[in-house]
């Protein structure tokens, strides 16, 4: 009877102090949206207790907001499940014509199945200068002269390359940087800048690493106060032949660096490639592609004999990486993979409907994941913070869940993944508090006013209540 009672006597406490972590919660959101920064702002925010599932808060938990990179974690989870966490990706090395005596008469082809790490700095196996080098031991030792064309093959995907939705300021710059089946070096270059002498003179391009083939970028960018930062943007569309680089860098800087997003990356890497294996001996002309459509208009073989293959890090380490640094790129991969492997069609809509079936299946309803790419770059996704709490529950659960977690980033003492877009701050994750308690939370906040560090800090304030 004693034991009876000291149950009944724990689990009444459980409950007042869940009520009590509510009503500190509702207390606080209520606050916010007084506060003038949030004058026209919309809040959502749900949290179950992770071990049981029951509710401790809903703050309009079924309204779809634009989530930013904390749509990655539906990516993610999905990705786990419809691939697994051993995926690899495969890029492959082959060769069609007549090949006597190390002598070809034919052509080479990179053929690309979606590899995102392919001339990655990430991981030692991928950096450029590894994946050259294999490549062209592994041509070397079986032709000694070739007479042919090098193509770069990346038709086993669609030809669109960045999703729709995705705002034209964000397109030609790094994290804006769209997967093909061909990627190369995450499909990002640098571009060095020296400012001018006094605020509003032109600055001049130094140098670009790599040097984009086939690309000309008309410089407008002028030189802004000292201190002032990055706040240049590159217009840049894909297949462009040239773009425009606009806004400014500061005052009394020499090699100020800005990441932009490859045009044509497939392209890319069949120049750097042909700089490798050209030779006195080799006639060959060098020539990128794009959804099977060539330059010189030739026909890529169904067939060509391979030589080689290169595999990728499995997926749970790419996905470390793609929410650990928020690697948009990795998830538009992520997205058309799944599409190809579950499909056949390595496209951002094929996948997208693959994974909305996924979870329909499993209780969330297509119009709470209303999402349109796979990173949450685009404004126009729209997801509910019940949606993104059941996948995180569902996470929790699998044999692959330690991958996951790993992966996800710590901020502010709390795991979790963070999203942020222009109006948009976002917060999805774990909580284990002083007490023992543990929480699975989304807190998403759109349309606010102002800085959006303040706004930061201002969440994570409410986020404290669980600690």
């Amino acid at each position: 009877m004693r034991t009876f009672f000291c149950s009944v006597g724990l689990m009444l406490s459980y409950l007042s102090f869940c009520q009590d972590v509510g009503k500190q919660l509702q207390t606080s959101i209520t606050g916010l949206e007084k506060d003038a920064q949030f004058k026209h702002a919309i809040f959502s925010m749900y949290v179950v207790d992770t071990k049981t599932g029951k509710v401790i808060f809903d703050k309009n938990s079924e309204v779809g907001l634009a989530p930013a990179s904390c749509q990655k974690v539906i990516t993610s989870v999905s990705a786990f499940e419809l691939l697994g966490k051993d995926y690899k990706y495969k890029t492959e090395v082959g060769y069609d014509g007549k090949a006597e005596q190390k002598k070809l008469n034919g052509n080479i082809y990179i053929i690309g199945y979606g590899d995102p790490t392919l001339g990655s700095w990430r991981w030692k196996e991928t950096n450029s200068k590894k994946i050259l080098t294999d490549f062209k031991t592994i041509v070397n030792k079986n032709f000694e002269e070739i007479s042919g064309n090098l193509f770069s093959y990346d038709r086993k995907w669609e030809s669109n390359t960045t999703p729709n939705g995705w705002v034209w300021e964000d397109i030609g710059n790094y994290y804006g940087a769209g997967a093909s089946s061909l990627n190369w070096r995450e499909n990002q270059y640098d571009i060095f800048f020296k400012a001018g002498a006094r605020v509003g003179d032109k600055t001049q391009i130094a140098k670009q690493e790599p040097l984009l083939e086939n690309v000309s970028l008309v410089n407008e960018v002028t030189t802004g106060a000292k201190g002032s930062g990055d706040n240049t943007i590159i217009y840049l569309p894909p297949y462009a032949p040239y773009g425009f680089v606009r806004g400014t860098i500061p005052l009394g800087e020499t090699m100020f660096k800005v990441a932009g997003s490859m045009p044509n990356a497939a392209e890319q890497l069949a120049f750097e490639f042909s700089k490798e294996i050209k030779s006195n001996k080799n006639e060959m002309l060098f020539v990128g592609s794009y959804n099977g459509v060539e330059v010189d208009k030739k026909d890529i073989p169904i067939n060509p004999v391979i030589i080689y293959s290169h595999q990728s890090p499995p997926l749970d380490s790419i996905n470390y990486w793609f929410l650990k640094k928020s690697v948009n790129l990795y998830g538009e991969a992520f997205v058309k993979t799944i599409g190809y492997n579950k499909k056949g069609i390595g496209a951002t809509d094929t996948g997208l409907a693959v994974i909305k079936y996924f979870w329909k299946q499993r209780g969330i309803e297509p119009s709470a994941i209303n999402i349109i790419d796979g990173s949450g770059l685009s404004p126009a996704n729209r997801v509910t913070t019940n949606a993104l709490v059941t996948v995180m529950q569902y996470a929790k659960k699998q044999n692959w869940f330690n991958s996951f977690y790993y992966a996800l980033p710590e901020m502010n003492g709390i795991k979790m993944k963070d999203g942020y877009i222009g109006g948009v701050r976002s917060y999805t994750g774990y909580i284990k508090s002083k007490t023992g308690a543990e929480y699975t939370f989304s807190f998403i906040v759109n349309n606010f006013d102002g800085s959006a560090a303040a706004v930061r800090e201002k969440m994570w304030k409410v986020l404290d209540i669980l600690k």
